[in-house]
């Protein structure tokens, strides 16, 4: 979800600029997905979900791709626009408290939901639960960054960059909202909920310019944006909660991770 409550520990703040990003991060998503807006194979759908719709522009897609389908999109943020198309509909609500809607759904999407959720399983048991029989659920999600070659290592960090993400996860984890690999486990997860046929693709999108291919290249232009606009948002409250970090010392590192990302040497990729 796209906003920051002390109970639940750090989340990204849906400022305008958090706001901005999220849109960049959807065409980012269109371009992995060849234009397509999920993966899964859904044939005509009755009733979406979207989990964490932020400023709502995967649900007015959807809602318009799919005019014969009722569709719903949650976030704790009332960040979307009031004209959508008249089978969508957006309602503030906590995807981890009790759910309360008219009818199960045949599509359940979730996107980016790493660090939002403290009980996955208990989630994913609930979405489960309203998911109709022969129905679809999709998660897209951040896995981690790395390297092929070592110019880019976490574990130590080699640079600014690799430093804030270890540290970043490390925060919403003693918050107790696991980031780093969580998405690793969604598989498992899913097929313990009661879902069956689960399938993984893994994408990669390299932080900035450094691929030799001209279409990477450029879908790393549009990375190395993103991961700009988020450091701030991911980093303030862990590292200054959490980790005991000042809001200046935050700026510093922030300062160093702006050069890495311009530096195309950390042949660097964010596993999706």
């Amino acid at each position: 979800m796209s906003e920051e409550t002390p109970a639940a520990g750090p989340a990204l703040v849906a400022d305008n600029t958090e706001l901005d990003r999220m849109d960049l991060q959807h065409h980012l998503f269109e371009m992995t997905l060849g234009g397509k807006l999920q993966e899964a194979p859904i044939g005509k759908i009755h009733n979406c979900l979207d989990v964490g719709t932020g400023t709502g522009i995967w649900a007015m897609d959807f809602a318009e791709e799919h005019p014969e389908a009722q569709v719903i999109g949650i976030d704790l943020s009332p960040t979307q626009p009031e004209h959508v198309p008249p089978n969508l509909q957006f309602i503030i609500d906590d995807a981890e408290d009790t759910w309360h809607y008219r009818a199960p759904f045949d599509f359940i999407h979730s996107r980016m939901m790493v660090g939002s959720f403290g009980d996955w399983p208990a989630f994913l048991s609930r979405a489960f639960e309203w998911t109709v029989p022969g129905g679809w659920i999709e998660l897209q999600d951040v896995e981690t960054v790395q390297s092929d070659d070592g110019s880019f290592t976490l574990d130590p960090p080699s640079c600014d960059l690799a430093k804030w993400w270890s540290l970043a996860t490390e925060g919403f984890e003693k918050a107790g909202r696991k980031m780093r690999d969580q998405s690793k486990d969604h598989k498992r997860l899913l097929e313990e909920a009661g879902y069956v046929d689960v399938q993984e693709k893994v994408y990669k999108w390299p932080i900035n310019s450094w691929p030799k291919d001209k279409q990477m290249k450029q879908f790393g232009v549009w990375t190395r944006e993103n991961t700009s606009a988020i450091l701030e948002g991911l980093a303030l409250a862990p590292f200054t909660r959490f980790l005991g970090w000042t809001v200046d010392e935050v700026q510093v590192l922030l300062a160093g991770c702006r050069k890495d990302l311009k530096n195309t040497s950390l042949h660097a990729y964010w596993t999706m």
